[in-house]
C-alpha cells in the first residue's frame, strides 16, 4: 500500500466535515437515542458479562498429562466443557474416592 491512503468511516475530519446529524423526524430508526435511551442501552449491556447467574462451577488449578489435553485441546473451542462432561461421565460408573 505504498502511497496511498485509506480513509476510516471513523476519521474525525471527515466526521467534522459531515456536519452534526439532524433527524428528519420521519424514520424511527434513524432517530438518536436519547441519553436515558444509552445508559438503559449501557447497563443491560453489561448485566449479560461475566458468568451466567446459577453457573456452578469453580475455579480450580490441575495438571494432567500433556498427551491428555492435546487430544481435547486438539477437538477445539469448547475443550473444557467436553473435558468436564468425560470426567462427569466418568464419576457415574466409578467411585470419587
Amino acid at each position: 500500500m505504498s502511497g496511498s491512503k485509506t480513509t476510516s468511516k471513523t476519521d474525525p475530519d471527515r466526521l467534522h466535515a459531515a456536519g452534526d446529524f439532524v433527524w428528519n423526524g420521519k424514520d424511527e430508526d434513524d432517530r438518536p437515542l436519547t441519553g436515558e435511551e444509552m445508559r438503559a442501552g449501557i447497563e443491560a449491556d453489561r448485566k449479560r458479562r461475566g458468568r451466567p447467574a446459577g453457573a456452578y462451577k469453580e475455579s480450580t488449578t490441575i495438571r494432567f498429562d500433556r498427551d491428555v489435553l492435546e487430544v481435547f485441546r486438539a477437538s477445539g473451542p469448547g475443550w473444557q466443557t467436553r473435558m468436564n462432561a468425560a470426567l462427569r461421565d466418568w464419576l457415574k460408573t466409578h467411585s470419587p474416592t
